[in-house]
């Protein structure tokens, strides 16, 4: 286990936009900072992914100092979006389940509209120490997200990336593969370990921090958007149906849960504690 460590971190500061990878970043009790803390709503406050834009993909957010974002889209002019003055909450919906959030000004919503051919909004998780919990079947008292699908943290390791890729090319769509850890979109990936290993992480130290390995990540028809074109295949979902089956999951990658804030770092050590 000694030679477990992180290979690469990545924050998404707006949800189902490409984002960056930074060498180090600060953990907070709801992932990482500055990660999914803006999220597309439709005319209706539902929040959209790739799941219905994949377009998404192509466009990017950088974080800026402050918590604001640069975005960049093929065909439009850069824009860069301070975030939101305190203001009325509206309802968002995210699953299903409503939390508030604040709007952004216009000019966001003027331009990933231009950007995606309909209507939509940019909106702002204020305070997401308090605006959505952790889901109680697998919550702690208190535990809270960012607009993440559902944890804070997602982590992934290549050694099952490469044991992915190896039962796709075995499979029904081998053309398709090997598939790039981005289709994942985890903020954590770790070299070292064993395929799959991760499933039985309970709890884990990276840096500073300490995580709570909560439950396997289910995936979704994101996974078979490619993120530098935007389009669709069949994996990694056919393979993982076959080969990956948890309960009602197709899974890949452990979902975590801070437990200790701190600093992490590209090539820390990753230890398991349990």
């Amino acid at each position: 286990m000694a030679n477990l460590y992180v290979q690469a971190l990545h924050v998404h500061p707006v949800k189902s936009v490409a984002g960056t990878a930074p060498d180090e970043v600060a953990v907070e009790p709801w992932g990482l900072s500055g990660d999914r803390r803006w999220a597309l709503v439709d005319a209706e406050g539902t929040v959209l992914t790739q799941r219905q834009q994949p377009r998404l993909a192509l466009a990017q957010a950088r974080p800026l100092g402050g918590g604001g974002v640069a975005l960049k889209a093929p065909g439009m002019a850069d824009l860069v979006v301070e975030v939101p003055d305190p203001g009325p909450l509206e309802p968002v919906v995210l699953f299903g389940k409503k939390i508030e959030a604040v709007v952004a000004a216009g000019a966001a919503a003027d331009w990933f509209s231009a950007y995606l051919g309909t209507g939509v909004r940019l909106v702002h998780m204020d305070d997401p120490a308090v605006r959505r919990p952790v889901d109680p079947d697998y919550a702690r008292p208190g535990e809270t997200v960012s607009l993440a699908d559902a944890y804070p943290v997602l982590l992934t390791t290549l050694a099952s990336l490469d044991a992915l890729n190896s039962l796709i090319a075995q499979g029904d769509h081998p053309e398709e593969g090997p598939l790039p850890m981005n289709r994942f979109r985890p903020n954590v990936v770790v070299a070292g370990a064993q395929p799959w290993a991760e499933d039985g992480w309970r709890r884990i130290a990276i840096g500073d921090a300490v995580f709570r390995g909560v439950r396997e990540c289910g995936r979704c028809i994101v996974t078979t958007t490619d993120q530098r074109t935007a389009e669709r295949g069949k994996e990694p979902l056919k393979t993982l149906a076959r080969h990956r089956r948890i309960g009602r999951s197709l899974a890949f990658g452990r979902q975590l849960v801070p437990v200790r804030v701190g600093t992490v770092r590209v090539g820390d050590e990753v230890r398991v504690l349990e």
